[in-house]
């Protein structure tokens, strides 16, 4: 199978992790990175071995496929327009925009071009997730009912050197967090048909306490506790709750309830972990990992796995589609707590195929 070249746009915190994690895939030739900023492109460059330009001059690469995107939310959806009218496939940093009106521009764009939409996280993929998947798909809780997904910290203004657009428009807990935890909820479940959302901003700023910012107070545009319901199509219902305001907590990340049993689905920010089944009656029993992709970082096998479905022609699992239907499942939360009311999700997707069992290889199939 030949190499599909892909191209770096933003090259900021997170770009250090993809392209570590794309060396483990051979599908991937990463061709070049470009960033707004030159000196930015021109750092990571060196680190990594690879030309740095501007934008405009990758886009115009005639030996890059596909271009992932990992600016920050609120120029995820110009890049990822600019890319797809380069002619060019794109595969985005979450969110796939910072509303669903944007991100909508995005996928019509793909279609009219016949191009493939992209979108993080694919923690889902992990052997973690997948194993999970699994043990649903084989009733090992029976029918799911319920389930319970909670992610808590006191904000990350404590670690990040740039923290202050994760407190405007396109962040939050549930723009920033809700998507490793929604997506993994889909991939399980299957679709939301409807959502019942809470939130709640107690500070207008927040006081920045990691380098070089350290001092600095950031103002807070959204959201920094978001808790509500999710209805799913076939019937589930699982509560949630996603914050930047929790000083500690003991929640554990996903909880599935069946009719036969319950399920612990570790860290969705994480592709591995331990994944238990407790039987009704019976106690928490730690299930052998049936998939690949469990230690270490692996991101960048969303875009492996896209790059492979081009090659193929077949439909990749990181999608634009799912990731369109989680963020307008996100965006319903805000839009229940300010009307008052239960938002249909007009959205709807299919559960992305399950991966290969025991593969670790970088080889996807």
């Amino acid at each position: 199978m030949r190499k599909v070249g892909i191209g770096i746009v933003g090259c900021g915190n997170i770009s250090t992790a993809y392209l570590k994690a794309a060396q483990r895939f051979p599908v991937l030739d990463i061709k070049a990175v470009a960033d707004m900023r030159s000196d930015a492109a021109e750092r990571r460059g060196a680190e990594f071995g690879l030309p740095a330009m501007r934008v405009d001059q990758l886009l115009k690469r005639d030996d890059v496929e596909i271009v992932i995107n990992l600016t920050v939310p609120l120029a995820h959806t110009d890049v990822s327009l600019a890319v797809l009218n380069a002619g060019k496939h794109v595969h985005s940093e979450k969110p796939l925009g910072v509303n669903v009106t944007e991100a909508r521009k995005v996928m019509e764009l793909a279609a009219q071009k016949n191009l493939r939409v992209g979108c993080a996280p694919d923690t889902f993929l992990g052997g973690g997730h997948q194993t999970a998947r699994k043990l649903i798909d084989d009733g090992a809780i029976g029918a799911p009912v319920g389930g319970s997904v909670f992610f808590g910290c006191p904000g990350h203004e404590r670690w990040h050197p740039a923290p202050g657009f994760y407190y405007l428009r396109g962040g939050g807990p549930m723009l920033d967090m809700g998507p490793y935890y929604i997506t993994d909820l889909v991939q399980l479940l299957g679709p939301v048909a409807s959502v019942m959302g809470s939130t709640a901003r107690p500070k207008a700023e927040r006081l920045v306490t990691s380098q070089p910012m350290n001092g600095t107070l950031i103002p807070v545009e959204v959201a920094t506790h978001v808790a509500g319901m999710l209805e799913f199509e076939s019937g589930a219902v699982v509560s949630i709750a996603m914050s930047f305001d929790v000083p500690k907590h003991r929640h554990v990340p996903i909880e599935i309830y069946g009719d036969k049993g319950s399920l612990l689905v570790p860290d969705p920010n994480r592709f591995g972990g331990e994944v238990q089944v407790a039987k009704t009656g019976g106690e928490w029993e730690a299930m052998p990992l049936t998939h690949g992709h469990v230690e270490g970082e692996f991101r960048s096998i969303g875009v492996a796995d896209m790059a492979t479905a081009l090659l193929t022609g077949r439909a990749h699992r990181a999608s634009g589609a799912l990731a369109f239907h989680v963020l307008e499942v996100m965006e319903a939360f805000q839009t229940s707590a300010d009307e008052g009311r239960r938002v249909k999700i007009e959205s709807s997707v299919d559960r992305p195929a399950m991966m290969p069992a025991g593969r670790d290889t970088g080889q996807i199939d």
